[in-house]
């Protein structure tokens, strides 16, 4: 299995870290049938992307065994943003090469330098996806993932553009909806629920991104009915 090697991935400030282990934390109170976690915004730019890399991040970094898969193959940013390239110079099969059956997913997922990390990264954005994911394919894939990692976080399209997002959560365990700070309206965000309820996806909680200095960052885990803050 070859190496992912992430160019780019610098340390965040120490605020955003305790926020995001905040996070982190309350995820495991979710359960042990909660493994697959779509990651999904509203709209475009609500920092959904880099939600997922660092709730991956942060897990991985604890010890326990989780992936990452990027599903938004219509928009991806996770190679370009952080600079992903194999170890040996080889050529990556990203998301869509793997749903069109290039590889076997024991191949599919990417070591990195964090022990117990694994990405399968996007590297070909697609005009029309869904029927890729639509693809019984897909389903088995998620499967695949459940079966062999403790946590599995899928970056999925906008809810907003397409029905990728509803696709993805009906094969998920959970979402969180990432929302951004000033910018997406309650409606939207009401609207965002009732497509995850609308798929079976039963909404985990909400991360509340970019806001200012003078505010926190905040998390809510709809189980157990608690805000969690952290200054950034």
């Amino acid at each position: 299995m070859s190496t992912l090697i992430l160019n780019n991935n610098p340390e965040l400030p120490y605020a955003m870290e305790e926020a995001l282990n905040s996070l982190r934390i309350n995820i495991g109170f979710l359960g042990n049938d909660v493994k697959k976690i779509m990651i999904v915004s509203s709209t475009p730019n609500e920092g959904k992307s880099f939600v997922a890399m660092q709730l991956y991040r942060q897990f991985v970094q604890t010890g326990i065994k989780t992936a990452l898969i990027d599903a938004d193959m219509r928009k991806s940013t996770l190679v370009a943003k952080y600079g992903m390239e194999l170890a040996d110079g080889g050529m990556i099969k990203g998301t869509s090469s793997v749903l069109a059956g290039d590889c076997d997913f024991k191949d599919a997922f990417y070591k990195t330098s964090f022990d117990n990390g694994f990405i399968l990264p996007n590297v070909e954005n697609v005009v029309n996806p869904s029927m890729l994911l639509e693809n019984k394919r897909f389903e088995e894939l998620l499967n695949y993932a459940g079966e062999n990692f403790r946590y599995t976080f899928v970056d999925s399209s906008p809810l907003d553009l397409v029905s990728d997002g509803e696709r993805i959560g009906s094969l998920c365990d959970g979402a969180i909806l990432v929302v951004r700070s000033g910018v997406t309206s309650k409606s939207m965000v009401r609207h965002s629920a009732m497509q995850l309820e609308r798929a079976g996806c039963p909404l985990l909680g909400v991360v509340l991104n970019r806001m200012g200095s003078s505010k926190g960052k905040y998390y809510y885990n709809k189980r157990n009915s608690r805000y969690y803050t952290a200054s950034r």
